[in-house]
């Protein structure tokens, strides 16, 4: 809606521009280029106050962008051999080297099957409930600060689109003060801030959308994979029991 009602005013200040004197008219990027260009930081100038805040979230875009990427990085590790290492120190009856294996590979994998490990000797169902803790919490730190990436991509364009009302309004206002009589450097700091902020915000608004849809598929993924070497842990711990209960044995490698 606001863009909508803002449309109108950038093609009358637009008009405006184009219909003033020849003599006494340069136009922007003809004086730019006379001037020999406008350098990045000077452009973000332009957009007045408003760019203030749209840096900041820039910046804690990146910050989070980063820090994400980082700690995703350190989660990723291959589940299979993984399994089949605890598999084996368990069906020997080595508990304790089982849950020293988890603690030295420290990651979210090995962390969720150490609380299934210490639990052994327990009903599978306190086994399992471990596991599900466990998983809840690494989950949680997987999707950490992923929410601030959200709120950046929805707030970043529309303090752009405040920038473009405020520049737009300050635009109107030096009209009226003229009285008509309008000169087109008086608009420009207006048109500039109303420019200026638009494209910043969205520009923000899009990288942090874009790598928020990114780091969330990437922990979907994770956190799909986990879910699976979870039910195959659980699975290799009911197996044998199920096994040696056919044959009438009274202990199972799950029992301490």
């Amino acid at each position: 809606m606001i863009l909508n009602a803002a449309s109108p005013a950038f093609l009358f200040a637009i008009s405006l521009l184009q219909s003033a004197d020849e003599n006494a008219d340069v136009t922007l990027p003809a004086q730019l280029s006379e001037d020999g260009g406008m350098s990045l930081l000077q452009l973000l100038m332009q957009g007045g106050y408003v760019m203030i805040p749209i840096t900041i979230l820039s910046f804690v875009a990146i910050y989070v962008i980063a820090e994400r990427w980082k700690f995703l990085k350190g989660c990723v590790m291959p589940a299979a051999p993984f399994l089949k290492a605890v598999e084996d120190m368990l069906r020997n009856g080595e508990t304790r080297a089982a849950l020293n294996h988890c603690e030295q590979v420290d990651k979210p994998l090995g962390r969720i099957l150490k609380q299934g490990i210490s639990r052994l000797g327990r009903p599978i169902a306190d086994i399992e409930e471990g596991i599900k803790n466990a998983g809840k919490k690494e989950i949680f730190m997987m999707e950490k600060r992923m929410d601030w990436l959200a709120t950046i991509a929805g707030v970043a364009p529309l303090i752009g689109f405040l920038g473009t009302v405020t520049g737009m309004i300050q635009a109107f206002m030096q009209i009226q003060s003229l009285q008509g009589n309008v000169n087109p450097s008086v608009l420009a700091g207006g048109i500039w801030e109303a420019l200026v902020t638009t494209a910043a915000g969205l520009a923000v608004g899009i990288f942090a959308y874009f790598f928020y849809n990114y780091l969330l598929s990437r922990i979907n993924r994770m956190v799909f994979e986990l879910e699976m070497a979870t039910t195959e842990f659980i699975e290799l711990l009911q197996k044998p029991a199920k096994k040696e209960k056919a044959a009438e044995k009274p202990r199972d490698f799950v029992a301490r």
